[in-house]
């Protein structure tokens, strides 16, 4: 028991946060409401079970989930705090992408076959792509959203699994792709599996950029792309590559008019401050607001900023909790990153260590475009911040990845 006391400590912090967080929330909601407790008894009870669950069968690396039920307690403690509602579907939300961790945990470690499967992957986001085209609904600018009675579906987040997992069977058996024998006016041809791959990446990029899902395809392209280096590429084949981005972006931007916007309010939101510029507007002003330590939670304006639960999120932390709370969630993302890779370095198969360094690129840069969006450091793209925005697509997928990336851990 004692043993068991000892390695439970880790989760400590995260339950004082959930305490602190949820007892200063019963104060600030006039009159005192008891399902802001049972909410918190809720994250808790959630969190501590599932850690002990990891920790009692020993599944592999333990901090990845510590950071991670963090990073949700953050979350969820500022999502009650703009909208009790949201806040409480999030739970439920949390309790689905946990019970997805550990099924997506145990089928990755009882099935040995994973690199074989790239046209399963390959189909399966062909598929996804062709549905949305055809049925999907227009939601706030992008046609990816699947609706199946009352609940809706973002299709590019379980593309984006589909894609990591595409990727790392290919580079574990670039001979898939490859092309012999195809007959051409009379000829015999061969395409080399490398342009094949390429072309498949610009496609998947392509149709994100029809669905108006920008956030997400610059994502996909950026993940891409670190793999070109990390495998080691041809100099040429990169640059050949980022020239065909900059000519994409250039064209984009002149044929697309949302990109347009976007691009013209990260230059000077202050051009259109009442209208286009608004959001990124008000979002620095929060951050500014906040100072170093915050107004302090429930006593800041984060009603102010659109979609403020789920692209602007960070900015109501960073005014409530300060400039600290932003750091501190940086830093949680951080070192979420050196376990990721960490965890690739040590994996010994192919396919793991492709997996592996995969899911950490695309958790890391996600949560750099979302958070250079809002910051004004790049044009906002409109995709959420891991673990911590409002989206049940989001927050489940996340965990689907997670329990991915906690089965290679326990391998070695």
């Amino acid at each position: 028991m004692k043993g068991f006391t000892k390695y439970f400590k880790p989760i400590y912090p995260v339950i004082l946060i959930n305490i602190i967080g949820y007892f200063l929330l019963y104060l600030y909601r006039q009159p005192y409401e008891q399902a802001t407790v049972f909410s918190g008894l809720a994250v808790i009870a959630l969190i501590c079970i599932t850690y002990a669950l990891i920790i009692k069968l020993m599944l592999g690396d333990e901090y990845l989930f510590l950071i991670v039920s963090m990073l949700v307690s953050l979350g969820i403690i500022m999502l009650y705090r703009i909208n009790k509602e949201l806040a409480v579907k999030q739970i439920l939300w949390l309790a689905l992408g946990i019970a997805l961790f550990f099924l997506c945990y145990f089928i990755y470690t009882r099935f040995a076959k994973w690199d074989k499967l790239i046209f399963f992957y390959l189909g399966g986001a062909l598929g996804l792509f062709v549905f949305t085209m055809a049925f999907a609904k227009n939601i706030k600018g992008a046609k990816n959203w699947i609706f199946i009675g009352d609940f809706s579906i973002q299709a590019s987040e379980i593309i984006k699994v589909l894609y990591i997992l595409l990727l790392a069977s290919y580079y574990t058996n670039p001979e898939k792709l490859q092309i012999n024998g195809l007959k051409l006016m009379g000829r015999e041809i061969c395409i080399n599996h490398k342009l094949v791959f390429i072309v498949i990446s610009y496609c998947h990029i392509g149709f994100l950029i029809l669905q108006k899902e920008l956030g997400t395809a610059f994502l996909l392209f950026a993940v891409f792309f670190l793999f070109l280096f990390v495998s080691g590429s041809n100099v040429w084949v990169m640059a050949i590559n980022a020239c065909i981005a900059s000519i994409g972006g250039v064209l984009s931007y002149l044929l697309m008019n949302h990109i347009r916007v976007r691009v013209d309010i990260w230059m000077n939101p202050w051009a259109d401050i009442s209208n286009r510029g608004y959001q990124v507007a008000q979002s620095l002003f929060a951050i500014g607001a906040g100072g170093f330590f915050g107004t302090g939670l429930g006593l800041g304006r984060p009603d102010l900023i659109p979609e403020v639960h789920s692209d602007f999120i960070f900015s109501a932390i960073c005014e409530e909790m300060g400039v600290f709370g932003g750091i501190a969630v940086i830093f949680l993302f951080f070192i979420f990153v050196y376990r990721g890779v960490k965890i690739s370095l040590m994996a010994k198969e192919p396919f793991d260590k492709n997996a592996a360094l995969g899911i950490t690129l695309m958790f890391g840069l996600q949560t750099f475009i979302i958070l250079g969006g809002v910051t004004k450091l790049i044009p906002l793209t409109g995709i959420t911040l891991p673990f911590i925005s409002y989206g049940g697509s989001s927050l489940t997928t996340g965990f689907i990845s997670l329990g991915f990336l906690q089965a290679i851990s326990n391998k070695y």
